[in-house]
């Protein structure tokens, strides 16, 4: 396979069909725009073939779909979604020091490599008790992305020996529609508490972290507790329950109706968008397998503790999917939180956003103290020659 834009390659690793994630201890997976912006060095909205590097413009033809002689945000997007989907499955990072990792254990007991989830221990605990543990679900569109996303986000919190650490795979949608995606993870956390004492875990403190496609998912495993049609029965621990105890998402699709009327770089018109593959036919023609797959349907004053982290330029998720979401837990009585990332994208990093996550996820899993508010987060980049 021939090589590609560098920056697009990265990106395509990091992001999950162009869905970038955030690194919870500082490193920055650059997002689809940061690359777009800072290849387009005229600043002109465009990208040329002489704004390429030399030995990169060998694809410039491919990725210039419509033929006008320049690179738009949208060809770059759907170029990094094409690689991706088509990428062989990404290698997990290797861990820090102190970690102990048991890869590829079979929730649903099957053979299907999908169908499997990543565990990391700590070697070294900070107590005898059993420990809590943060579950990552990765992004990628329904359609791409692996669970070796996961190992960096949560390593750093197992790395402390506060806590246990899993990763989940689950049916991307050249394999299955939903509800299969929801019925994996549900799967998932009930493998936790079948397994719990086993590997010394607290099977009553599991919280779950996605990002876009994954922000999704842990919404709905918030939302949907006990929610007969989306339980499933995979796996041998059909006896335990799918709950979680709290919900970090980060800037996840949650109501696929009102999503295709607000503005974004995806069109949303055609039959291959992912909302549209994942439920079998487009938003506007299934408008109650729409509502069926939307977290915001089964809000109700029992769902756990969410954080919802979204930025207000974000091109593939509007941001308004993420006040639509906050606003209905807190009518519903439910304890939220939005973090609004001002001017960021679809992916973002920033340290004051680390800082609420863990101390989101000390309160609700460890009991420790902490007093969380809404709030903004300026990621306005400074003028040129001026320091934020």
């Amino acid at each position: 396979m021939k090589p590609f834009l560098p920056l697009l390659a990265l990106a395509c690793v990091a992001t999950s069909v162009a869905f970038a994630q955030q690194a919870p201890v500082g490193t920055h997976a650059p997002t689809p725009e940061e690359i777009f912006k800072r290849l387009d060095k005229n600043h002109d909205g465009k990208i040329t073939i002489d704004e390429l590097p030399p030995e990169r413009r060998e694809n410039f033809k491919r990725i210039d779909t419509n033929g006008d002689g320049a690179i738009s945000l949208e060809e770059h997007i759907a170029f990094m979604t094409r690689r991706n989907a088509t990428a062989a499955p990404q290698k997990a990072p290797p861990l820090p020091e102190g970690i102990a990792a048991t890869p590829d254990l079979a929730y649903a007991d099957n053979d299907n490599p999908r169908q499997k989830l990543d565990l990391f221990l700590p070697k070294k605990r900070n107590s005898d008790r059993p420990l809590p543990v943060l579950v990552f679900i990765h992004g990628g569109g329904w359609k791409a992305g692996s669970k070796a996303d996961g190992a960096r986000m949560i390593a750093p919190y197992v790395a402390s020996g506060d806590y246990a650490g899993v990763s989940v795979g689950y049916r991307l949608t050249n394999e299955a529609q939903w509800p299969a995606q929801i019925h994996d993870c549900k799967a998932a956390i009930r493998w936790i508490r079948g397994h719990a004492k086993e590997h010394g875990l607290d099977p009553d403190h599991i919280a779950v972290w996605g990002t876009s496609a994954g922000g999704h998912l842990v919404s709905i495993l918030g939302t949907s507790g006990e929610v007969p049609e989306l339980e499933g029965r995979l796996g041998g621990n059909t006896t335990q329950s799918s709950r979680v105890s709290c919900v970090v998402n980060f800037f996840g699709p949650e109501d696929f109706v009102t999503m295709v009327t607000q503005p974004s770089t995806v069109d949303r018109t055609t039959q291959d968008y992912p909302e549209a593959l994942l439920i079998g036919g487009r938003v506007q023609d299934q408008q109650e397998a729409a509502k069926r797959a939307s977290p915001v349907t089964y809000i109700s004053k029992d769902d756990p503790p969410f954080l919802t982290a979204h930025g207000t330029k974000d091109p593939l998720v509007p941001y308004a999917q993420a006040t639509e979401l906050h606003e209905g837990l807190k009518k519903a009585g439910v304890s939220s939180i939005l973090i609004t990332m001002k001017n960021g994208g679809h992916g973002f990093a920033s340290p004051a956003l680390n800082e609420v996550v863990k101390s989101f996820l000390a309160k609700h899993l460890r009991g420790v103290d902490a007093k969380i508010e809404d709030q903004t987060i300026d990621l306005t980049p400074p003028a040129p020659g001026l320091k934020k």
